[in-house]
């Protein structure tokens, strides 16, 4: 009677590690298909795997882009053809139990060289749908000293202008 109690047990475990990778595949080919649809200049697609109050965060200071914001500014490079070509070259993902919220973080070949992606996903009607994204430069930590003369300027006038608001 243990035995089968035991066995019961561990086919059960064994389902749902089986369910939370499927959801991670998934996950993953949204990611992929979401990068894929920007290098391919695909605009329905590509803001069609966000949440309608997704959010986009850039490399640049000012990049804070609410949805339809970032609609805005990216329909010009998509109707020229040319997005972005972002691959990552590695992916993690977390869920919650519930398997209905996960975040990620991914390490991307881009144009910009090496940068980091990381983001916050949920599921609205039985699809993954990208509600946070946030796009970093990655630095090499011997290059920081010199990158912080580089934008000292620039980042100076920026938290002037951010401590007005």
């Amino acid at each position: 009677m243990k035995d089968k109690i035991m066995l019961g047990l561990l086919l059960i475990l064994a389902l749902a590690i089986n369910a939370q990778n499927s959801e991670k595949e998934n996950i993953n080919n949204v990611l992929d298909d979401w990068h894929l649809a920007a290098s391919n200049a695909d605009f329905d697609s590509y803001f069609s795997k966000m949440t309608a109050d997704g959010v986009f965060i850039g490399t640049d200071a000012t990049e804070n882009w609410q949805n339809a914001a970032f609609k805005e500014f990216s329909k010009p490079y998509f109707d020229k053809g040319k997005a972005w070509s972002f691959t990552a070259v590695e992916r993690n993902i977390y869920m919650n139990k519930a398997e209905d919220f996960a975040w990620f973080d991914e390490l991307l070949d881009t144009q910009m060289k090496l940068c980091r992606g990381s983001g916050v996903m949920k599921k609205e009607n039985g699809q993954w749908k990208i509600a946070h994204y946030v796009l970093s430069i990655a630095v090499p930590n011997e290059n920081v000293a010199e990158l912080i003369q580089i934008k000292k300027e620039k980042d100076s006038l920026t938290l002037l202008d951010l401590k007005k608001k």
